[in-house]
């Protein structure tokens, strides 16, 4: 259990980074699959290739049917998909770490930008944090929340490669007797495998086990598209403006473009008889005027 310490140690760290279906997904992944194949598994399995007897004392046979029946070895095929499973998480960890990083950052910058009154003109300007409180707890939004559904997506992919592959190369059962005819054997050969049940049976709960954590993983997916979309709805019924004026009919359109051009016609008649009126006042300063200097000549 040694090699698993690392990984365990990076996982843990994700579960204060995630939502209520993704540690619970981690709970199986410790629980059911590092701490299974690493208690039980290698006892198992440990006498895969040294108990695969086969009828034959021709020398190489028994190595190219062992071959051919177990591509790869079980175990470590598990180990590989457990190995590849979790590198999303820690590349979403990694992801976590940076932007928490960067919003501490700004926090020690905002804090020199109140002390500093030179500085308060570019408090506007300065991005604030908006992924994570001052505890290094993070709210999952915007690039945080695209980089989680791209994690859950990666180890969807990678769940339904690995039990197609498992599926490919081995089966979901094992037999008790496998015949093999490949050279170097002189003719069919008989093998025998050591405690295939016992094997089908930690084999079948593997593969339930991969496939609840693939349900787990759809069921994540799901409930962050609920409930983004419910964030998203709730936002809009907030900016809604219910309308006051009901919507015209064309008469009324008719009537209030006939308001207008009478209220446009009987400013242009004011401003004319404005012009009008100043023209007159014009010419009687004018008429006085030439009068005054009649009176001055005389």
């Amino acid at each position: 259990m040694g090699e698993w310490d690392i990984l365990g140690r990076l996982l843990d760290k994700v579960q204060k980074h995630s939502t209520v279906v993704g540690k619970i997904w981690l709970t199986v992944l410790f629980v059911f699959r590092i701490l299974v194949l690493g208690a039980g598994a290698e006892k198992v399995w440990g006498d895969e290739q040294s108990d695969f007897i086969c009828n034959t004392q021709q020398p190489g046979c028994e190595n190219v049917c062992y071959d051919h029946a177990f591509p790869i070895s079980h175990l470590r095929f598990w180990v590989l998909q457990i190995i590849s499973v979790s590198t999303p998480t820690l590349i979403y960890l990694g992801h976590v770490l940076h932007v928490i990083h960067e919003e501490k950052d700004m926090r020690e910058a905002m804090k020199k930008a109140q002390n500093d009154q030179t500085s308060v003109f570019l408090k506007k300007g300065c991005k604030l944090p908006k992924y994570s409180n001052d505890k290094g707890k993070v709210n999952i939004q915007g690039r945080l929340l695209r980089s989680y559904i791209l994690n859950l997506l990666c180890k969807i992919l990678l769940e339904v490669g690995f039990i197609l592959g498992q599926y490919y190369l081995f089966g979901f059962t094992l037999q008790a007797q496998y015949v093999c005819s490949r050279f170097p054997c002189p003719h069919k050969v008989d093998c025998f495998l050591s405690r295939p049940t016992e094997k089908n049976v930690f084999i079948w709960f593997m593969l339930v086990v991969a496939c609840l954590s693939l349900l787990l993983n759809l069921i994540e997916v799901f409930y962050l598209c609920v409930k983004k979309v419910n964030e998203c709805l709730n936002r809009q019924k907030d900016y809604t403006v219910t309308p006051v004026i009901s919507v015209m009919t064309k008469k009324n359109v008719d009537e209030k473009d006939q308001v207008i051009q009478n209220w446009m016609k009987h400013g242009v008649g004011l401003q004319k008889n404005e012009l009008g009126n100043e023209i007159a006042k014009n010419m009687v300063l004018e008429d006085h005027n030439t009068n005054d200097m009649e009176e001055v000549h005389i």
